[in-house]
């Protein structure tokens, strides 16, 4: 079995290279610190019921053939668990997890090493595979199905090819973009696994959950309050209720009451419905500036002071998604439950879009 690599030593060379492209993680039930609130088990990963079936019955078949399980894909947006489930995956089929990422992974001949590495059963994740460079995408899903790299050693006429035989291993991918995968790549998947934004019921499980682990006593309708404004994401809720904590911790509280939530958060301007500051500002703009719209991306970029593409990555999805906002061919409007947030009335032109 490989050694773990050890961020914290000193290392040349070649040694400094491996350690900055892929690192190991020890898989066993350590202590959660604060900054780790991932559960270790299936059974203890809150939300998602219907993927949670599918993915105990792909790991239940492949424990009772005793071989490594297909490969796996996690795609969904950002926050919801991906790398959380990987580590899961390695812990119930008690193997190790080499850990990388697709920018990090700058040549073929990088991802040709760490396959090369690789222990019989021993799961690779590659969070945002969408982002491997081509070369290496090719050489992966050869990888995947074959269980072989060809490495090429030397250069020019006398180049050659020496074909390595790989023991079988899982790759667990993570992607926020699955339609950017090509392919081929995609078809080396044996089972995917789409995540879905959460509701508020299980954002109260998890925020409950981590609550416990943090040691920070909620009073019922806290975790409720927390939950609404967490935009249906784990991430973000963990985030909101460590920013709560230190309020807690800040004002001697022994209780976080609903009331001390909401006083919390309305100090990091996240509102009622999750949105925070640059929400309101692009929801304002188009209201108060255009009227409701329609309003071209570049100009609302600039009237808020942002990037374009900050302004459609991180605002737009969930302002779309949760009805303040519509696309149309003329650019952003403005939706009567915008006009409502904000307490403006919208204007009968406005009204009569909806």
């Amino acid at each position: 079995m490989n050694e773990s690599l050890d961020f914290g030593t000193s290392n040349t060379g070649a040694n400094e290279e491996s350690l900055r492209m892929v690192s190991s993680q020890p898989i066993g039930n350590e202590p959660v610190s604060d900054e780790e609130l991932r559960p270790h088990v299936l059974d203890g990963f809150i939300g998602q019921p219907r993927l949670k079936a599918q993915l105990q019955l792909f790991l239940d078949a492949a424990r009772k053939r005793d071989v490594p399980p297909d490969h796996i894909l996690l795609a969904g947006p950002p926050g919801l668990g991906k790398t959380t489930l990987a580590m899961i995956v390695a812990n119930e089929l008690e193997v190790p997890i080499r850990v990388t990422s697709g920018p990090a992974v700058q040549h073929a001949g990088d991802l040709a090493s760490i396959l090369s590495s690789l222990d019989t059963g021993e799961v690779l994740f590659i969070d945002e595979i969408h982002r491997l460079p081509r070369a290496a995408e090719e050489l992966l899903y050869i990888a995947m199905e074959d269980f072989r790299v060809d490495v090429m050693v030397g250069k020019g006429p006398g180049a050659s090819s020496i074909p390595l035989t790989l023991p079988r291993f899982t790759v667990i991918g993570a992607t926020t973009r699955e339609g950017m995968l090509p392919s081929p790549l995609r078809a080396r998947f044996g089972f995917t696994a789409h995540l879905d934004f959460y509701p508020h019921e299980e954002l109260e499980k998890l925020i409950d959950r981590s609550a416990n682990v943090l040691g920070v006593n909620l009073d019922e309708g806290s975790a409720h309050e927390m939950a609404l404004r967490s935009r249906g994401t784990p991430r973000i809720a963990n985030r909101l209720l460590r920013r709560v904590r230190d309020w807690a911790i800040v004002h001697d509280l022994i209780v976080v009451h609903p009331a001390d939530v909401k006083e919390a958060l309305s100090l990091y301007q996240i509102d009622s419905e999750g949105l925070d500051r640059l929400d309101i500002a692009v929801l304002n703009a188009i209201v108060r500036n255009f009227n409701g719209g329609p309003v071209g991306l570049n100009n609302l970029a600039a009237m808020v002071g942002e990037e374009s593409e900050t302004v459609e990555t991180v605002c737009e999805p969930y302002l779309v998604r949760e009805g303040f906002l519509v696309r149309t061919p003329k650019g952003r409007v403005a939706t009567q439950k915008a006009w409502q947030h904000l307490g403006l009335t919208p204007s009968d032109d406005v009204s009569k879009l909806f």
